[in-house]
């Protein structure tokens, strides 16, 4: 029994080892399963992380792809565009420059990195020329947007100015702080010099309207003496005819700055139309020569004439050629001390015509010679010269030469030492195929009936006097309504129409006598202080067959009348 106790023991200690042994091999199973789960949920996790962090990678790498497109576009933008710019840090110091920065300031952004603005940006007031802050000082200290300065000059590495005006503004971070400034500047010369040149023009203005102002005024004080004269009891018939005579000169005067007027403003927007027909130069020439003679008399000059080929024959307007020669004599007269002496020459090339006139006169500064046929210069001169003209005279003769196909040049020493203008015009062969002015037919004097309507009385009884001198039949009304109703009753032969007068104008006049009388051949004058050439289409418009400008010419007015004498039938009977 004991011995089968003992085995009985023994196998059971061996199956309770066995037991336990299995109880542990569950329990580290268990534990490795445990292990292993955990283990895969950290893998799972990792893998998780791992996808995270690379698209995080992947973002950041997209977000510095994008920074360095931005920048490369920043930095494209920046040297394409116009202006100069200029990026500073917090401290002033330069960290960009543009190509247009690097072109004006002649710093190139390798010498200008990391130099103190002030070294590369230097600018000065343009008037005072004194040093002016750049405006990114402001910027830094406070923090704000500075507009454009005016008047600032900016002097380059190699002393070279320019007229700029610039502006700047911070940089700011994410977080709103400031770090560092732009500056952006561009070159204003081209403005500068076009406000200069308005400034000038406008003073000339200003000088030409009070010059204009003393020329009308000045013959009004002869006039009126004249007039007080001739009206005087005790005038004799001698002084009566000199009184006449004053006054017609004035008038004459008076006449011509009005044409000028009118003249230069056509030149300007080029509705002047030449007449162009083959002329004799030395025709022209003794032309200039009557029309100047009396200021050359006056002031004693001597004036010697040269034509190489006095046969010479030229395409050009007769009248305003000999107006462009009378300019250039009378201004050669004008501006030179009495007793002086005056050239008048003209040659032939192959294809031009050069005609020069030249004084022994003041002469011209050097400076004012490449503005002297600008409109309203005036000759510079050391002294007062009460006969300085308007201005305008040779911008009218620049303007009616170039209307030629032609040039002109003027040329000086100096002061004091005379002046020359050149004349080039072209020499047109084929002068056969220009139509010729019409040569205006001479006719015996022929008593006219003539309306006068007019609100000036003074105007019309004057006009209707001399008119009457001549032998015509003059009927005078003073409004447009007594018009209409005197053309019927008088039945005249040509009506001479004011514009501006009070109820019906000349203009309503004229279609009204147009619609009412179809049938009457009367020749309609339009007599108006309104020379543009838009107030002649204007009254050709309303029935006119002619415009004359105030104060009339007569010579003109003559000559229209005699034309029209010339087709239409003397009458038979006067009603």
């Amino acid at each position: 029994m004991g011995t089968d106790e003992k085995e009985k023991n023994d196998l059971r200690s061996v199956a309770l080892d066995d037991a336990g042994s299995m109880l542990r091999a569950h329990q580290r199973e268990r534990e490795l399963l445990a292990a292993k789960e955990a283990l895969e949920q950290r893998t799972r996790e990792l893998a998780d992380s791992l996808a995270t962090m690379q698209d995080s990678l992947a973002a950041q790498q997209r977000a510095e792809a994008e920074l360095r497109h931005e920048r490369e576009w920043f930095q494209v933008t920046l040297a394409s565009i116009g202006d100069g710019v200029i990026t500073t840090d917090t401290r002033g110091t330069i960290t960009f420059l543009n190509p247009v920065a690097e072109r004006m300031t002649g710093w190139t952004t390798n010498e200008a990195l990391g130099l103190p603005l002030e070294c590369v940006f230097t600018i000065v007031n343009e008037h005072t020329r004194q040093t002016v802050e750049s405006p990114v000082g402001k910027v830094l200290r406070e923090g704000t947007v500075v507009g454009l300065a005016n008047h600032t000059t900016l002097i380059a590495k190699d002393k070279t100015e320019v007229a700029i005006e610039d502006s700047a503004a911070p940089i700011r971070d994410l977080h709103g702080n400031i770090s560092g400034s732009v500056m952006v500047f561009h070159d204003v010369t081209a403005r500068r010099r076009a406000e200069e040149a308005l400034r000038e023009a406008d003073r000339r203005k200003d000088e030409f309207l009070a010059t204009l102002a003393h020329e009308l005024r000045n013959p009004l004080a002869p006039i009126r003496q004249a007039a007080l004269i001739s009206k005087a009891r005790g005038a004799t018939d001698a002084q009566k005819r000199w009184s006449h005579d004053v006054i017609d000169r004035q008038v004459q005067h008076m006449a011509l700055l009005l044409d000028d007027l009118l003249d230069i403003s056509r030149v300007t927007r080029g509705s002047l139309v030449l007449r162009i027909q083959p002329t004799d130069l030395a025709s022209l020439v003794a032309a200039a020569v009557e029309t100047a003679r009396p200021v050359i008399d006056t002031k004693r000059h001597t004036l010697s004439i040269e034509l190489r080929d006095e046969h010479v024959r030229i395409d050009a307007d007769p009248l305003r050629m000999a107006q462009i020669l009378s300019n250039l004599l009378t201004n050669a007269a004008k501006y030179t001390d009495p007793e002086g002496r005056i050239r008048l020459s003209a040659k032939c090339a192959p294809h031009e015509v050069v005609i020069e006139v030249a004084d022994s006169g003041i002469g011209i500064r050097a400076e004012a010679l490449p503005t002297i046929f600008a409109m309203f210069a005036q000759v510079p001169s050391t002294r007062d010269r009460s006969e300085g003209g308007l201005g305008i005279g040779l911008a009218l003769t620049k303007g009616l030469i170039e209307l030629h196909g032609g040039k002109i040049e003027a040329r000086s020493a100096g002061l004091g030492r005379g002046s020359q203008f050149t004349v080039r015009l072209p020499r047109r062969a084929e002068v056969s195929q220009r139509e010729s002015a019409r040569e205006q037919a001479t006719v015996s004097p022929v008593s006219r009936r003539i309306l006068i309507a007019d609100d000036n009385r003074d105007s019309a009884e004057s006009l209707a006097a001399l008119l009457e001198l001549e032998g015509h039949e003059v009927t005078i009304v003073h409004d447009g309504a007594g018009a209409v109703a005197a053309f019927a009753d008088a039945r005249p032969e040509i009506a001479l129409l004011d514009i501006g007068m009070p109820g019906l104008n000349g203009y309503e006049v004229a279609r009204r006598l147009r619609q009412s009388h179809p049938a009457s051949a009367a020749t309609l004058i339009a007599i108006t202080g309104w020379g543009q050439e838009d107030d002649k289409v204007r009254a050709r418009a309303a029935g006119f067959d002619h415009h004359l400008t105030k104060p009339v010419d007569l010579q003109r007015l003559s000559e229209l009348i005699r034309a029209e004498a010339a087709w239409r039938p003397v009458p038979a009977s006067r009603a």
